[in-house]
């Protein structure tokens, strides 16, 4: 008989396929119709559901006496938050930039700021590269919101500020979903395909890959210089 820690595992594995599915079918939709949002939906549940999952399932870690195990999940828990709250939030606070960085903003922020640390301290202290490398992702998280907030009036001058914040965000989504699929559900599947190569790409292979998809929806999204200009100059007026 299954032990409840294998049934909260396959129900985080299950959520995780559907976060997966809601995540290509809301890129793959038309921005803005039905389709893209009812799948975002989707997804964004999907993942809520995989950190509900994920804090027991860290907790378990932690018991069993994998100590740097469970930090790790828990930074990844941490970092999941922030871009599950941050995307939602920048749609729903679309013409309020001062509700949108408010606490929960704030709040976030600096605990993806501290865990990050935390985690570069631990992997430099247990000589753990992943660590070490991944600890920059929330000490740019926690960092870029921070400052965010600090000048959130040249935020809010930003045209469609709120769709950059909620494609970045939804960008980071996608990175720890394809993260957990590739680096932690793939090998258990197929342990015949697993070795050192393989879960160095599937760790940062998605961060590379997201890092190419920022820019190019920066370069899509690039506001025109005259309604840079205009917006400019009501903020000064």
């Amino acid at each position: 008989m299954a032990s409840a820690y294998e049934w909260i595992k396959y129900l985080h594995i299950a959520i995780g396929c559907l976060a997966l599915i809601g995540f290509w079918t809301a890129g793959l939709a038309r921005k803005g119709s039905p389709l893209h949002r009812r799948a975002g939906q989707v997804f964004l549940i999907a993942m809520t559901g995989i950190l509900v999952t994920g804090v027991p399932m860290a907790l378990h870690k932690w018991q069993g006496g994998q100590p740097i195990t469970a930090a790790f999940l828990g930074y990844l828990l941490v970092i999941t938050a922030t871009g599950v709250w941050t995307s939602w939030r920048a749609v729903r606070d679309k013409r309020d930039v001062v509700r949108y960085t408010g606490p929960v903003y704030v709040a976030l922020a600096a605990l993806s700021l501290l865990s990050g640390a935390a985690i570069l301290a631990l992997g430099l202290k247990v000589g753990a590269p992943l660590l070490s490398g991944f600890s920059s992702i929330g000490l740019f998280i926690g960092a870029d919101l921070l400052h965010k907030r600090w000048r959130r009036d040249r935020l809010a001058q930003r045209p469609r500020w709120w769709l950059i914040e909620h494609y970045t965000a939804m960008i980071g989504n996608g990175i720890a979903t394809h993260i957990a699929f590739l680096g932690i559900g793939l090998p258990r599947l197929l342990p015949a395909i697993d070795g050192v190569a393989l879960h160095y790409a599937a760790w940062f292979g998605p961060l590379v890959v997201a890092v190419g998809a920022k820019l190019w929806f920066d370069r899509r999204w690039k506001p025109a210089a005259t309604t840079v200009a205009a917006n400019a100059t009501r903020g000064i007026a």
